[in-house]
Parts: structure tokens; sequence; C-alpha cells
């Protein structure tokens, strides 16, 4: 579906006293990137939205993907 994406994690961490899930890059041994290393990271809620509207993403990734190409 997707390209092949640069070495990644996820991990949950506190932001102001509320848990995000955040997605980084990593080196060959696991390691977070020290510079720029944050893809995305989100609250509870926008998961909620982004769980909601799943399909809607993955059609979007579909739709618009190089890959599709």
């Amino acid at each position: 579906m997707t390209k092949d994406l640069s070495p990644h994690n996820v991990g949950v961490e506190e932001y102001k006293g509320n848990k995000i899930l955040k997605i980084y890059k990593v080196d060959e041994e696991g390691k977070e990137l020290e510079k720029y290393s944050t893809v995305v990271s989100f609250g509870l809620t926008k998961a909620q939205y982004i769980l909601e509207n799943i399909d809607a993403i993955k059609k979007f990734v579909e739709t618009y993907s190089k890959d599709s190409e």
C-alpha cells in the first residue's frame, strides 16, 4: 500500500500532563534520531478522530500515493 518508510518506532509520552502518542524515526540500532526525529505526535482526542476516520485516511493514501501511479 505504501512505499518503504524510514525505520521508526512508536511510544507514549506525556506533554503538559496529558499522554501523547509519538511516531519517531530511529537509527539502525533502534535509537531515536536526535534532530527532526518526530514524524507525528498527537493526544487522545486526535487519536479518536483518526480511528473514526481510518478508512478515509487509507483511501487518501491509496489515491494520492506515488506508488499507485
